[in-house]
C-alpha cells in the first residue's frame, strides 16, 4: 500500500484507507447479517468514493448475491440463480445471463479471461474505462467471444471499474464502482480502488470466519441442551422431546421469530406460534434405518431470501445434526427399555429359583398352621355340645388360618413381577422380615443365623422386594457354602452416605481366580439343581440400579462376606417417596 491518503481525480476530499480499513472491519465483527453487513459496508465506500453507484456480486453457496448502492443512498439486495451464466464445468459465474458486452467482461474478469497488456487492463486483472461511449478493440485470441470486434458498452454510467473480489485465496465476485461522469477513475488511482477490493475480501473472510464461529457456538450450545435434556434421570421421551422444542429457535437466525415442531411415529410436539403453512426446514429422523418422524422449524412471519429460503446454509447442517441427535435417543432409551425388560426377567427367573430354594422353609410354616386348623376343626366336630370350647377352638383356627395368609402374602411379596417402585423404607425391619422363610432352613442345615443390627439407621429410598431379593439370594448362597454347617452373620451400619448390609459366611470361600466372574449372569460353580448362576448377578444389577455398589471378600476354607453399599439419598426420590 504505497501511500495511506490520496486525492481522487475531480474530488476534493481525500479518502483515508486506514480509516476506512478500521470501519469496513469494524462492520464486519458485529455480527451483522448477510444484507446488513452489505449495505453499511456500501454505504461507507459510496461516502468515501464519492462515486455514483458501487455494486457487488459475489458467489456463496452456488448463488450469485447482487446488492448495490448509489450515492442516493438507495440499497438494493438481491440473489440471482436463474439468470446467471455458467462456465464450462456449469458452476455459476457473475454474469448474468444477458447478452451484453459488459456481462461478458464481467465473467472474463471472474474466470481470469483477461490480457494484462491491454490498455483497458491493470496487472491484477481489473477492468476500467474512463469513457463507456467510445467502442473499443478486443483481441480474438484474448477475448474469443468478441471474435476481434469493437466493443460497446455505452449506458447510464460513463466511468467504470471491474476488480475481481478476492476472498480465501480465490477469486469470489466482483467489485464494480460507476459514475455517470467521464474520466471519472483517473489511471493513477486504480491501484487505490484495488486495495479497497482487497481490504473487502478480508473483511468478507473475517465476517465468514465469525459467522462460522457464531454458528457452531449455537449448534453446539444447542446439541449440548439436547444431551443435557436427555440425560435427567428416568426422564420419559415425551419430556426430552418437549424440552427440544423449545431450545431448537435459540439455535437459528432470528430466534425470537423462530417456532419448531417435532412429529414421532404420528405424535407432534411443537411450539405454541408453529402453523403448517410457514416457510420451514426440515430433517428427518430415522431410528436403525426405519423413518421415524421429522424434526422442523419454521419463521412466523415472512424472512428474506438466504441459503435455502429464508434459512442459512450452516442452519440446514444444524437440523441435521439435531434430528441424528434425536434418533441417537430414542434409540438409547429403546436400548435402556429393553435393557430394564431382560433385568426384570433375569430378577423374576430367579425369584422363581429361589422359592424353589425356600420351599423347605415355606412348606414349615404353612404346615404348623394348617394342622392347627385341621386339628381344632376336628375338635369342634367332636365337642358341639360344648359351646365355650367351640368358640376357643375356632378362635385358633382363626390365629392359624391369619398366620398361613401372612406366609403366603410375604412369599406373593417375593415372588413378584412388577416395575421398580422405590419408598422410604429400614434395612433392619427388611431383614427382620426376610429372614422369615431362612430360619427353619438354616437349623435343619446345622448352621446358625446370628445378627447384628444397628437400630438407629437412617430410612433410605429403595425397592422393598428387590431389597428382600438381595438378602434372600445372599443368605442361601452362604446356605449352599456350608454343606456341612456353619455360621452366617447378618450385620447393618451406615457410614455418612450409604447404609451397609454385610452377609458373612464360614462356607467353602471363592478362588481368587473365579471371584472377578461371581456377577456374570449364569456363572456358577455348583451343581445344576443347586444353582442356576443368576443369583449374584440379580443382585448386583439391583445394587447398581439403586446407585450403590457391592464388595467382596473372601478367602479359601475360611468364608466369603458380601458388603452392600446403598445411598441414603437418591436424587429426586426422596421428596416423591416423602409425599
Amino acid at each position: 500500500m504505497p501511500d495511506y491518503k490520496r486525492k481522487l481525480n475531480g474530488i476534493k476530499s481525500d479518502v483515508d484507507l486506514v480509516s476506512l480499513s478500521r470501519r469496513i472491519l469494524l462492520c464486519a465483527n458485529r455480527g451483522l447479517s448477510r444484507k446488513e453487513f452489505r449495505s453499511e459496508v456500501l454505504k461507507l465506500l459510496i461516502s468515501e468514493c464519492r462515486c455514483d453507484s458501487i455494486e457487488l456480486r459475489i458467489i456463496e453457496y452456488s448463488k450469485l448475491w447482487q446488492c448495490e448502492r448509489t450515492i442516493d443512498n438507495e440499497f438494493s439486495f438481491s440473489i440471482l440463480y436463474r439468470e446467471c451464466r455458467s462456465d464450462k464445468s456449469g458452476n455459476i459465474v457473475p454474469s448474468l445471463n444477458i447478452d451484453s458486452d459488459l456481462e461478458s467482461i464481467y465473467r472474463d474478469i471472474y474466470l481470469g479471461m483477461y490480457n494484462s497488456s491491454l490498455p483497458y487492463y491493470t496487472k491484477n486483472g481489473s477492468f476500467f474505462t474512463g469513457n463507456t461511449e467510445l467502442p473499443f478493440e478486443l483481441s480474438s485470441e484474448t477475448c474469443k467471444w468478441a471474435g476481434g470486434r469493437s466493443i460497446n458498452i455505452d449506458g447510464r454510467y460513463k466511468s467504470i471499474i471491474v476488480i475481481p473480489l478476492i476472498i480465501e485465496d480465490k477469486i469470489s465476485g466482483l467489485v464494480i464502482s460507476k459514475s455517470i461522469h467521464k474520466n471519472f477513475f483517473a489511471p493513477e488511482n486504480i491501484d487505490m480502488y484495488e486495495e479497497i477490493a482487497q481490504i473487502l475480501g478480508i473483511a468478507f473472510e473475517h465476517r465468514q470466519a465469525q459467522v462460522a464461529l457464531r454458528e457452531s457456538i449455537k449448534e453446539l450450545t444447542g446439541l449440548f441442551g439436547i444431551a443435557k435434556a436427555a440425560a435427567q434421570p428416568d426422564i420419559k421421551l415425551d419430556s426430552i422431546l418437549k424440552d427440544i422444542i423449545h431450545l431448537l429457535p435459540l439455535g437459528w437466525l432470528y430466534p425470537d421469530l423462530a417456532e419448531s415442531c417435532i412429529k414421532l411415529d404420528g405424535k407432534t410436539y411443537a411450539t405454541d406460534g408453529f402453523r403448517e403453512n410457514l416457510p420451514k426446514i426440515s430433517s428427518k429422523i430415522f431410528t436403525n434405518g426405519n423413518f421415524r418422524g421429522t424434526v422442523e422449524v419454521a419463521y412466523n412471519t415472512d424472512m428474506p431470501e438466504l441459503d435455502e429460503g429464508p434459512f442459512l446454509k450452516e442452519e440446514r447442517n444444524l437440523i441435521d445434526a439435531i434430528a441424528r441427535e434425536i434418533s441417537i435417543i430414542i434409540e438409547r432409551l429403546q436400548v435402556e427399555e429393553e435393557k430394564e425388560n431382560l433385568q426384570e426377567q433375569l430378577r423374576h427367573a430367579d425369584r422363581l429359583a429361589t422359592i424353589g430354594q425356600l420351599a423347605a422353609g415355606v412348606a414349615h410354616e404353612l404346615n404348623e398352621p394348617l394342622g392347627n386348623i385341621l386339628g381344632f376343626a376336628q375338635l369342634i366336630k367332636k365337642g358341639l355340645n360344648n359351646p365355650e370350647q367351640i368358640i376357643k377352638d375356632a378362635d385358633k383356627i382363626e390365629s392359624a388360618s391369619l398366620h398361613a395368609r401372612e406366609v403366603i402374602k410375604k412369599l406373593m411379596l417375593f415372588s413378584r413381577q412388577s416395575p421398580q417402585k422405590k419408598s422410604l423404607i429400614n434395612l433392619d425391619r427388611i431383614v427382620d422380615e426376610g429372614l422369615y422363610f431362612l430360619g427353619s432352613r438354616c437349623a435343619k442345615a446345622g448352621i446358625t443365623l446370628i445378627k447384628e443390627l444397628n437400630r438407629d439407621l437412617p430410612d433410605f429410598v429403595a425397592d422393598k422386594s428387590q431389597l428382600y431379593q438381595i438378602l434372600v439370594n445372599l443368605v442361601v448362597n452362604s446356605i449352599q457354602a456350608m454343606p456341612e454347617g456353619g455360621t452366617i452373620n447378618i450385620k447393618t451400619s451406615c457410614d455418612d452416605t450409604n447404609v451397609i448390609l454385610s452377609v458373612k459366611d464360614t462356607g467353602l470361600g471363592i478362588e481368587k481366580d473365579i471371584l472377578d466372574k461371581i456377577f456374570i449372569p449364569f456363572f456358577t460353580t455348583k451343581d445344576i439343581d443347586e444353582g442356576t448362576g443368576l443369583g449374584l448377578a440379580v443382585v448386583h444389577g439391583i445394587v447398581t440400579s439403586h446407585g450403590g455398589f457391592v464388595q467382596v471378600e473372601s478367602k479359601p476354607g475360611e468364608g466369603t462376606e458380601f458388603r452392600i453399599y446403598l445411598p441414603i439419598s437418591h436424587g429426586d426420590k426422596d421428596e416423591e417417596a416423602s409425599k
